[in-house]
């Protein structure tokens, strides 16, 4: 398994963000944020994240979505705009 970003406690943190945007956790969202983290740090191509994290053609689907509806962008906005938050 690849290393992974989120501490239990980022993750915490992240939830209350997440549910707050109205973006409902469910069973593999924290897998998801791992995979687009991960891709970020590494720049790989999406059909070589590893499939610990899901299927890639599925995570690229649910990434197009969040992005098209403008979720990544409000919650890169929120996180940007808590001085206090440290990731």
């Amino acid at each position: 398994m690849p290393r992974t970003m989120l501490t239990d406690q980022h993750w915490q943190k992240l939830k209350v963000i997440l549910r707050n945007l109205s973006i409902h956790h469910n069973s593999n969202l924290r897998n998801f944020i791992e995979a687009i983290l991960y891709r970020i740090r590494t720049g790989c191509p999406w059909r070589d994240i590893p499939c610990c994290f899901g299927h890639s053609n599925s995570i690229f689907k649910r990434f197009n979505r969040w992005s098209s509806s403008g979720k990544f962008l409000r919650l890169f906005k929120l996180l940007a705009s808590c001085p206090d938050m440290e990731w």
